[in-house]
């Protein structure tokens, strides 16, 4: 993060293969909002059809000094762990891996309340969730969130032990009773 931003910037994620569904631009839109708010550098991870979109509404906005477009990487572990929010505005998420992901790295999750991910993140305790499409509220709670220092340490320790809930070796075991208890039928 030294390279990526600024000392004192709020460090804000996403990770998609922008798509529409990713809701790239309301990615975009929601930071604005933080960076009018508090010094926050964005960091964009991942390609897609709608990565031009993100980049224009970027500049429309005025915030293309502090957004960085990483394109795919192979490993964004690290990234995430130094990371403080990671935005996914989707407009649905079968499952939301890639909350879980974030959020078993120390980011908290500003989400949509869509899908899988109300079953991931636990609505101001562990993550913050909004309906799709609210850009204004998302935007608020992640600024009210990024000025309470204790409120943060507190989100961000709920989000990596909420995801500890779902870790391969919680649920293949889950799994593997299951599949016995069915085959002695």
């Amino acid at each position: 993060w030294d390279a990526l931003a600024p000392e004192g910037h709020r460090r804000i994620m996403h990770i998609s293969n922008f798509r529409e569904v990713k809701r790239v631009r309301d990615v975009v839109r929601i930071f604005a909002r933080i960076q009018r708010a508090l010094p926050a550098t964005l960091v964009m991870v991942g390609d897609g059809p709608d990565r031009a979109d993100a980049e224009r509404e970027a500049e429309e906005l005025g915030v293309t000094a502090h957004v960085r477009f990483l394109g795919r990487l192979e490993s964004v572990s690290s990234l995430l762990q130094g990371a403080e929010l990671f935005l996914l505005p989707s407009t649905t998420e079968s499952f939301g891996l890639a909350a879980l992901e974030a959020m078993a790295c120390g980011a908290v999750v500003v989400a949509t309340r869509t899908g899988g991910l109300p079953e991931v993140i636990d609505d101001g305790r562990s993550g913050i969730l909004e309906p799709v499409g609210s850009v204004e509220a998302m935007a608020r709670r992640a600024i009210d969130l990024l000025r309470d220092p204790a409120r943060l340490v507190s989100m961000r320790e709920a989000g990596v032990a909420r995801a500890e809930r779902f870790s391969a070796a919680r649920i293949v075991p889950m799994y593997e009773a299951l599949y016995e208890e069915v085959c002695s039928w």
